[in-house]
């Protein structure tokens, strides 16, 4: 099967879509793969993964390693972290004198993988670890003085903070103030003032070097596993293994690596990327008894798939911090007795469908204040009543409406607490912490894509016209470059099991590693109908005698959904999306998971 130059010709739009149904040119994402009729015939060859990744900013030396990405590949030296060397020593100390240790992690899905990580890394150390989960309602994120000051009144001797802490001067103050060491491991932004801990590693941190930097797209659970390197790396020097003491199996902790790295939406290039491939490995021979119970209520029974860890075990344990009990993550991926196992993840299940309800309803609010906002960079929204579980997750819908920066608030009768969302090319996270400098927020901080604000509900027309006037520019700029952007353009008889293997051969894929986009067609609307409840379902076929399925997810009201269904008379399109496999029926087929169209003629 031939295969096209990777030159795109002078950005012209592929297919001639200079403007789809959604607004949007259709581009190559960096090299045109059109293979038309060519695709129906022939077999695939090895070219195409190598062009996935060519154009995903692998250089062509370096096509093996990424083609399937190793640890052994891509970890750096632990020591590589500013104070990694430090944090490791600290933790070794406290394993050969049987210390009493707290893992304070954050009540995310990257926190609970976090703790759970250490929580279990230093149990099979011989070390019998606690945590704690801060109650989002009642003590909200990042850890407080006073329950620093407790634990060590309770008894610890070394607390690790995970996925929070790098903000945290005041209560780090206190902790150093009652003399308890405290570690923090996390991933979000820096101030040049670092609080005062015994070692805080961060590849965020201002003053990291180079080569830790390049890793600042890790999630904090990537960072823990490093610290646990540096661990294993530091007792074996001190001789702590043998004589019955058996060094842990480090890879079998990259099922937690893998689950809180998709879903805090780190990048998924380099490192990320070797962790995530790795981990699913991990997760396929289900050994941890909490992620096995969990597959269980997530009606997992094949080996887990990226988007699985996004869309199906990530949001369950969420729903625990969210709107239940913060520490049921953390208890759920650290339990040995399988009867607990169940019972928290059907728990889990539980509070994920009440989150689900929860949420739509502060969505459909949340909404309805967009008309008013259609001339802002960033869309603010704030109510009273609303849930604070479920506004990082509307930001995120409003955001994809509106393809904005969005902040949403839920607001009391003393303070709002908000959580933001970004579109790439726009960092939030650092707007925000300039607006808590300021003085237009009582706390801020996040990273690029995502933020988490504390704010006087007086001050919020202030920090959304901040928000404007910092951001407008780099919106503009951002959305001005918005484009679909494609890896393959065929023929309906060329969407086939074969293609879906070798595309995802190029994966795993997500934020920084983007699934392959590909546009099929000419193709005419055979039939399309809304399925659940705003889905839009059709079968399409082409001038080469083939059909395929393809489905929208909630496009029922959007221009392209009404088209497909009651505008598509004798029209042929071109349709464009995410092909996957559609395994219901008694052989596997290809489908498109519809995500763009445009009228071919």
């Amino acid at each position: 099967m031939a295969t096209r130059s990777l030159t795109p010709p002078a950005f012209a739009p592929v297919l001639g879509v200079a403007s789809s149904l959604s607004g949007k040119a259709w581009r190559w994402r960096g090299g045109n793969m059109d293979l038309g009729e060519e695709a129906g015939v022939g077999g695939l060859d090895r070219s195409i993964l190598d062009q996935l990744l060519l154009t995903r900013g692998v250089a062509e030396d370096d096509l093996p390693r990424h083609a399937q990405p190793t640890l052994r590949a891509f970890l750096p030296d632990p020591s590589t972290f500013r104070d990694m060397d430090a944090a490791a020593e600290r933790l070794a100390e406290a394993v050969t004198r049987a210390e009493r240790v707290t893992i304070y992690g954050d009540y995310d899905v990257d926190g609970a993988t976090s703790a759970a990580l250490l929580v279990t890394l230093l149990r099979q150390l011989g070390l019998e670890a606690g945590y704690y989960i801060p109650d989002r309602l009642l003590e909200g994120y990042g850890p407080s003085g006073e329950a620093l000051v407790r634990l060590a009144e309770d008894g610890s001797q070394l607390i690790v903070t995970v996925d929070c802490g790098a903000m945290a001067h005041e209560a780090l103050g206190m902790a150093k103030a009652a003399g308890v060491d405290v570690i923090v491991v996390d991933h979000h932004k820096c101030s040049p003032e670092l609080p005062p801990a015994h070692a805080l590693v961060n590849p965020n941190r201002l003053d990291e070097s180079d080569l830790g930097a390049a890793h600042g797209h890790l999630a904090a659970v990537g960072v823990a596993f490093l610290l646990g390197v540096a661990l294993v790396r530091s007792l074996r020097a001190r001789g702590w293994f043998g004589q019955g003491r058996q060094e842990p199996d480090l890879m079998a902790l990259l099922d937690l690596v893998a689950l809180g790295t998709v879903a805090d939406v780190a990048a998924l290039h380099g490192l990320n990327r070797a962790f995530v491939a790795q981990g699913l490995k991990v997760l396929a021979r289900r050994e941890r008894i909490g992620m096995a119970a969990l597959m269980d209520a997530s009606r997992l029974a094949r080996a887990p798939q990226c988007s699985d860890l996004g869309f199906a075990l990530g949001p369950r344990i969420n729903a625990g911090g969210r709107i239940g009990e913060s520490t049921l993550g953390v208890r759920l991926l650290t339990t040995a007795d399988p009867e607990e196992a169940r019972t928290i993840a059907a728990q889990l299940s539980q509070l994920n469908e009440e989150r689900r309800a929860i949420e739509a309803q502060v969505q459909e609010a949340a909404e309805a204040q967009l008309a008013g906002q259609h001339n802002m960079a960033v869309q603010v929204i704030a109510g009273h009543g609303w849930h604070p579980g479920v506004i990082g997750i509307v930001a995120g819908r409003i955001k994809e409406k509106t393809g904005k920066p969005a902040v949403v608030i839920a607001l009391d009768d003393t303070q709002g607490k908000g959580s933001g969302r970004s579109i790439s090319g726009v960092d939030l996270g650092a707007a925000i912490i300039a607006a808590r400098e300021a003085g237009l927020l009582v706390a801020g901080g996040g990273h690029a894509m995502a933020a988490g604000l504390t704010i006087e509900p007086a001050r919020l027309a202030d920090f959304a016209g901040f928000l404007d006037e910092r951001l407008s520019r780099d919106v503009e700029r951002a959305r001005a470059g918005a484009a679909m952007l494609l890896d393959l353009a065929l023929a309906p008889g060329g969407l086939t099991p074969a293609l879906v293997e070798t595309l995802e051969a190029g994966g795993p894929y997500g934020v920084g590693w983007p699934a392959p986009r590909v546009a099929v067609g000419p193709v005419r609307i055979i039939k399309a109908d809304i399925v659940g409840k705003d889905h839009v379902r059709i079968i399409a076929g082409g001038n080469d005698g083939k059909s395929f399925k393809a489905i929208a997810f909630r496009a029922a009201e959007t221009e392209m959904g009404q088209t497909m269904l009651h505008r598509n008379q004798g029209r042929r399109f071109h349709l464009a999306g995410r092909a996957r496999i559609d395994d219901w029926g008694n052989r596997p087929a290809a489908e498109l998971q519809l995500e763009d169209a445009a009228f071919a003629d």
